[in-house]
């Protein structure tokens, strides 16, 4: 385990005290629980150490460069496939839908099992957040992102799960669809 050990640390230390939006919690907590997500799916320490990684470079300042040199081309490789171009100099809430079009484009052009481990681990944590967010805000909650019309995050996490259907077998996947379903599809 020392490699994810290292990549946990290296991701705590490039987050430092970043918080979530939303809940406010410690952004390294997304990402040991992304982590934690992966490793139902995997033993492969590449892998975790990817999932522990994949918002330092959207959100913390870190190159895949840095990734790469520290921990490799595979695990540089999983991070690349799973980070969204935030197009800084434009406003987020403008370029929202453009973003996640990209970034699932990404996945949908992948047929390789760990990036979608990798989506699977960040999009299951994305949505328990949403699950527990909507049951303390009500619909309020969507008002705490730059995307504001929750019926555009479903069609992003909806479009995930069926992109990730390889993974459908799994208690993970099963999970993120029960909680699709919970937040943005009942009656």
């Amino acid at each position: 385990m020392g490699e994810f050990l290292e990549a946990l640390n290296f991701a705590a230390q490039a987050h430092g005290e970043a918080v979530r939006k939303g809940n406010r919690t410690p952004a390294i907590l997304h990402a040991a629980e992304a982590a934690a997500i992966a490793a139902t799916l995997t033993e492969d320490e590449r892998v975790l150490a990817a999932a522990v990684l994949h918002d330092t470079v959207e959100d913390a300042g870190v190159t895949i460069e840095d990734i790469r040199s520290r921990f490799g081309e595979r695990v540089a490789e999983l991070v690349a496939a799973e980070t969204e171009d935030k197009l800084r100099g434009l406003p987020a809430e403008a370029t929202w839908r453009r973003r996640k079009e990209e970034n699932m484009r990404r996945l949908l052009e992948s047929e390789d099992r760990d990036v979608a481990v990798v989506f699977l681990s960040d999009k299951l944590s994305n949505m328990r957040a949403f699950y527990r967010q909507q049951l303390q805000y009500g619909e309020g909650l969507w008002q705490l992102f730059n995307q504001h019309d929750p019926e555009q995050h479903h069609w992003y996490y909806r479009t995930i799960a069926d992109a990730l259907t390889a993974l459908k077998d799994t208690p993970a996947w099963q999970e993120y669809d029960w909680l699709i379903r919970q937040v943005f599809e009942k009656e």
